[in-house]
């Protein structure tokens, strides 16, 4: 009984660790474009294995993510009291607790359909190699942004094994929402990443200039939203619900500002997630309640 809840004990830190409520972060968008991929809901058991797919590729790649920036994490301040650094769980835990992860997701493509096995793989790459990338790029945010959007295009071909333009769209729409609000949030880090020799592009450029450079990302991740509702044959629900998308982002924009960061959390959590749930919400309207 001790050693039950002791495993329940390292398993809740390390869901922490990675922050697993935010997988709410992506998990719209794949089924926003499963829901378009069949005009309609999809089966039961398609979903739930889209659902397993998303859950295992987040949580590896964020305790990848962890387990690579370790020595990062213990010198910098603001995440110095994490999990990993603060010595809570130990590393071989985490390593093994990512090689779980990652295992769901080839399960998942498996049970889904051939090409999606395939993929997982490449999938893997992709998110475990943005951990490396701020070592040696100040476009690190982009490949953040690859990473959560490759999602929308993983669920279409989950469904229906094939690649199309709507979720390709969708895809680079997240692509640049994701690495426009990643700028954001690296501004905090910015006098550590110089001094500890690490990449982003607000410690390349200096804070004001990045986050002019996130509000344009954030309005071709609008443009191409548009785009793809278009393309996707959507209509007044999902458009209507890009209303408060851009008060969303015209919003995150507002409250941080170079020489005022202490509002960043609430730019980065709260607005991204409920983002996300509302094109979701307008798309669940455009084809389930006409």
């Amino acid at each position: 009984m001790i050693e039950m809840l002791s495993l329940f004990h390292r398993l809740r830190i390390l869901l922490e660790m990675i922050k697993f409520e935010h997988t709410l972060f992506a998990l719209p968008f794949a089924l926003t474009a499963a829901l378009v991929a069949v005009r309609g809901m999809p089966r039961a058991q398609d979903l739930l294995w889209i659902l397993v797919a998303m859950v295992g590729a987040r949580s590896s790649a964020m305790t990848v993510n962890r387990l690579v920036d370790l020595r990062f994490d213990r010198e910098n301040p603001r995440t110095a009291g994490r999990a990993l650094p603060a010595g809570l769980i130990t590393a071989g835990q985490a390593w093994a607790f990512a090689l779980l992860a990652a295992g769901l997701l080839v399960w998942a493509g498996a049970m889904l359909n051939p090409l999606a096995l395939w993929l997982s793989p490449v999938a893997l790459l992709v998110i475990w190699g943005y951990s490396l990338t701020k070592r040696f790029t100040r476009w690190s945010h982009l490949v953040l942004g690859l990473a959560l959007g490759i999602a929308p295009s993983a669920a279409w071909i989950a469904l229906t094994g094939r690649l199309d333009w709507a979720p390709m769209i969708l895809s680079a729409a997240v692509l640049c929402w994701t690495a426009g609000f990643d700028i954001i949030y690296a501004c905090q880090d910015v006098e550590f990443d110089r001094r500890i020799g690490l990449h982003s592009l607000p410690a390349k450029i200096g804070i004001g200039p990045a986050l002019l450079a996130s509000s344009g990302l954030h309005l071709i991740a609008f443009a191409l939203l548009v785009a793809f509702g278009l393309s996707a044959g959507l209509q007044y629900g999902y458009f209507f619900a890009l209303l408060p998308v851009a008060g969303l982002m015209m919003y995150q924009h507002s409250i941080v500002k170079p020489h005022d960061l202490s509002r960043v959390n609430a730019a980065f959590f709260t607005a991204n997630g409920a983002i996300s749930v509302l094109l979701l919400l307008g798309t669940v309207i455009d084809l389930l309640w006409r």
